[in-house]
């Protein structure tokens, strides 16, 4: 008896692929992260969007963008979108705690923007415990927003806040977890400059040069994400 020809696998070879890790600007592994989990044409909303440094490299109508932050009137943790309006949100907070700003210079500085105790939240936390918060309740206000199966974009960093280390992208992962949300992707961003500090007594822990994209999709876990179709990368 013959036995049955074996159906040939569809794709074609390749090492043209996005890869999880990239020592390169923000705006060059954005464009990557969309191209796999977000198809052309869809709502997206970037609720800190600043001076949309992350869409530098995406060309304009590739996505339905809507652009807003702080200095529109628009927190993130109160946004004025319908339940499920959204196929994908974008979120890039301050990272950190950074007394007086001097370490973020460039970058939102957490205590210029999102300031303890804002007016409407009542939030009594202080330092890294007050950046996780604010990564918290936005993120559950994305869930509201997002449809069934949409993808929220999130960007963080770790840091040593009190000597003590806080690995922030664990932190989010775990709780956002608890909200309805599937982590899909973690991708790498090393610095491609090599930073350093004004005075250095002893170094008691190793200097953080990289940053994360967290790509998280709104679901029950009965799904599993099957990719973009490679025709619409």
């Amino acid at each position: 008896m013959s036995r049955p020809k074996r159906k040939s696998p569809v794709g074609s070879a390749t090492n043209d692929l996005v890869f999880s890790a990239h020592q390169a600007t923000n705006d060059a592994v954005f464009p990557h992260v969309l191209a796999l989990y977000v198809p052309p044409g869809s709502l997206v909303a970037d609720v800190t969007f600043g001076r949309g440094v992350f869409w530098k490299r995406v060309p304009d109508g590739t996505y339905r963008l809507l652009k807003s932050d702080l200095s529109t009137g628009v927190d993130a943790r109160a946004l004025p979108y319908e339940p499920g309006a959204l196929d994908c949100l974008v979120f890039d907070p301050p990272y950190m705690h950074t007394p007086g700003g001097s370490a973020h210079v460039g970058h939102q500085n957490y205590e210029g923007y999102y300031r303890n105790n804002g007016a409407g939240h009542g939030t009594v936390t202080k330092y890294h415990e007050a950046v996780l918060d604010l990564y918290f309740s936005s993120a559950r206000e994305a869930h509201r927003v997002l449809r069934d199966e949409g993808i929220y974009i999130v960007k963080c960093a770790d840091e040593v806040c009190a000597n003590r280390q806080r690995l922030t992208h664990v932190e989010i992962i775990n709780e956002l977890a608890t909200l309805g949300f599937i982590v899909e992707d973690l991708f790498v961003v090393l610095r491609v400059n090599k930073p350093g500090v004004s005075r250095v007594v002893r170094q008691a822990h190793a200097r953080k040069n990289h940053s994360y994209f967290l790509v998280f999709r709104k679901g029950d876990g009965k799904k599993r994400w099957k990719g973009t179709p490679a025709s619409q990368m």
